[in-house]
């Protein structure tokens, strides 16, 4: 097992930066997940880890030793890829033994490993097995028993679920966590997925434009979001944002846009423009909250998403069985420890 520090590290193709002084550190054992949308620098971020790119500035350790420079094959690293990689004339035993040979390890320490990893993954009835007979998701689970046999400081996944269907997604999400308990060792995830990030990481890096815009555990990213960015990626249904002021009404200090207010705690100090944010589950139903009109109901199962016309407008994630209508007028409120503040510049203010 090793731990994994990344120390200004960039990347830049040009006068353009895909990768701008990420600073990271990742523990031993820990599964730390690099979440944000495409082309954001988190995949390039892992293959510099891999060595796969050069980085451009900056210093990458693991376990405490300097492989900016090493070759892939020199920093006992494994990867695991999204179009999963595997040798198709080959059968599920030479595909996860492949990289053993090459690397001269001898033919008992093979057999040894290649069937503890098929244990691990339930693999063994597929050993005999070409790729084409095999379904996306046990392929992926020979790519992650190849990486497994290699028995690595440090396992990298480069988005490994997006070719897989929804259902089977979140079954594979479980087997990579089993999969995490079970060998201890330090994993960096790669995805645009929040919800696979929230459900995954034992912390998350949440990235925008090649930079790394928040660290921290899931639920303390969604709780307390550094800023508008991490707020909006964070979170589904997405948070409402609604653009106004903190004004003194009253006696009482509120936000105001137009004439939709909504209280905010006392301790909160100063007025001016601000954006509100307010997470979709965290408005309910209260007799004395602000007036809206259900402009449109989603159903979603056990919940539904209402969309409201409050003078703005706003989403709420209400329980399946409320009796709502299109066109009900109803009165809803937002606990003054729930709502989000961020300055013009998007910066969380703290409440």
């Amino acid at each position: 097992m090793a731990s994994v520090t990344l120390q200004g590290v960039s990347k830049s193709f040009g006068s353009m930066a895909v990768v701008d002084a990420v600073d990271l550190s990742i523990d031993e054992g820990e599964f730390m997940v690099l979440v944000g949308p495409s082309g954001c620098g988190k995949s390039t971020t892992l293959r510099m880890i891999a060595g796969l790119e050069e980085s451009t500035g900056g210093t990458i350790r693991i376990g405490g030793r300097d492989v900016t420079r090493l070759e892939p094959r020199e920093r006992n690293i494994a990867m695991v890829f999204q179009n999963y990689a595997l040798y198709p004339h080959k059968s599920v035993r030479e595909n996860l033994a492949f990289g053993l040979k090459m690397r001269g390890t001898g033919k008992a320490e093979i057999e040894q490993r290649v069937t503890r990893a098929a244990q691990m993954l339930k693999i063994e009835n597929l050993l005999a097995r070409k790729p084409r007979q095999l379904s996306g998701g046990q392929m992926q689970r020979v790519a992650l028993g190849r990486a497994l046999v290699r028995e690595p400081d440090v396992f990298l996944f480069d988005e490994p679920l997006s070719n897989l269907d929804a259902k089977m997604r979140v079954h594979m999400r479980d087997e990579i966590a089993r999969l995490h308990r079970a060998v201890g060792t330090a994993m960096i995830y790669v995805t645009h997925d929040q919800v696979e990030a929230m459900t995954l990481g034992d912390r998350i890096c949440v990235m925008r434009d090649g930079v790394v815009q928040q660290v921290g555990r899931p639920l303390e990213v969604y709780d307390r979001p550094a800023n508008r960015f991490v707020a909006g990626f964070i979170g589904s249904p997405e948070m409402n944002f609604v653009e106004g002021a903190i004004e003194q009404r009253d006696g009482r200090l509120v936000f105001a846009a137009g004439e939709f207010t909504i209280p905010l705690a006392p301790a909160m100090a100063g007025t001016g423009k601000v954006t509100l944010g307010i997470r979709p589950e965290h408005l309910e139903r209260d007799p004395s909250g602000f007036a809206a009109r259900v402009v449109h109901i989603e159903r979603m199962g056990d919940e539904s998403v209402l969309t409201l016309d409050a003078g703005v407008a706003l989403r709420v994630l209400i329980d399946r069985d409320d009796d709502v209508a299109e066109g009900d007028t109803l009165r809803f409120a937002a606990p003054p420890h729930r709502l989000h503040l961020f300055d013009k510049e998007g910066k969380t203010l703290r409440i």
